[in-house]
């Protein structure tokens, strides 16, 4: 099986963000750049579906500039295939990102691919659903585990591709979560059924989908926690093939449709002050925040 892992170039997640002065957009010369933190993840699972023999080759994608090859290098270190870099020097969103990835996988044919939920620079969370749609595959997103489970019968399950079925909860976990709920009557999710079983993070607790492949999986932080790239790898990585293509080559229209118009830098809060009294408190409330 093939997986395509699309990553994204973003400001590393321990630098402080700051805004341009003319308020265009994020300040990123001379700052570090490293893979988007979900995308990693999704190299991490990807990697070991590879190392259980489930997968056969894994090929990570990105779209931007030449500058965007590091974060290339750094998942081939992290055990991947292959990469292909998408060159394209204006802004790409979502939707054009989903149009772009469609493209790429009509030319490498991946069973199954992985990405972050979303890019910690926009917090955008759409282009997988996007392209799971742009592609009419099954998509599991916000994964907090995956599973292949063996074939029934002989044969993967049933039903046609890009089909989702929902499964019900573990009784364990509506329990966990739902101390008054009656759970005789709810029923594990089922093992050894469909190519895909994906427990998604849902506000209610875990949900479990079985998809059919080709699908999409979207990953979430509690899915695994990526290794480090050994010494060894990271010089393997600089000869490991790393192919380049255009976006005219790929005939997508990578026109923008949405222009951001300002960013702003959140308002600095005051500091808090402490009152000795009710009457105290609800003077302040009334006379300075006036807010009652």
């Amino acid at each position: 099986m093939k997986i395509l892992v699309p990553v994204k170039r973003v400001v590393d997640f321990n630098v402080r963000i700051r805004v341009k002065p003319d308020g265009s957009g994020v300040e990123t010369a001379n700052v570090k750049m490293s893979i988007n933190p979900f995308d990693e993840i999704a190299v991490e699972e990807a990697v070991r579906l590879k190392e259980k023999g489930i997968a056969t080759e894994v090929i990570v994608v990105t779209i931007g500039s030449d500058a965007t090859q590091d974060v290339l290098r750094s998942a081939l270190a992290m055990g991947a295939d292959r990469a292909i870099l998408i060159t394209a020097d204006s802004e790409i969103q979502p939707l054009t990102a989903a149009k772009l990835l469609k493209a790429i996988v009509a030319k490498e044919q991946p069973q199954l691919v992985i990405t972050g939920k979303q890019a910690i620079d926009d917090d955008a969370n759409q282009t997988g659903q996007m392209l799971a749609g742009l592609l009419g595959w099954g998509q599991g997103t916000f994964a907090s585990k995956i599973e292949f489970p063996p074939p029934v019968g002989g044969r993967l399950g049933g039903g046609r591709s890009g089909t989702t079925e929902l499964v019900s909860p573990h009784p364990s976990t509506v329990k966990n979560r739902h101390p008054d709920v009656d759970c005789s009557t709810i029923e594990p999710p089922p093992k050894g059924e469909g190519d895909i079983l994906v427990t998604r993070e849902i506000d209610g607790g875990l949900m479990t989908v079985k998809l059919k492949l080709p699908a999409v999986v979207t990953t979430d932080l509690r899915l695994n926690e990526p290794r480090y790239a050994a010494l060894p790898n990271i010089m393997k990585a600089r000869s490991k093939p790393l192919a380049k293509m255009t976006v005219q080559e790929l005939g997508v229209d990578v026109a923008t449709h949405l222009k951001i118009l300002k960013l702003e830098e959140p308002k600095k809060r005051k500091g808090g002050t402490k009152v000795g009294s009710v009457e105290e408190l609800v003077d302040k409330l009334k006379n300075e925040a006036k807010v009652i």
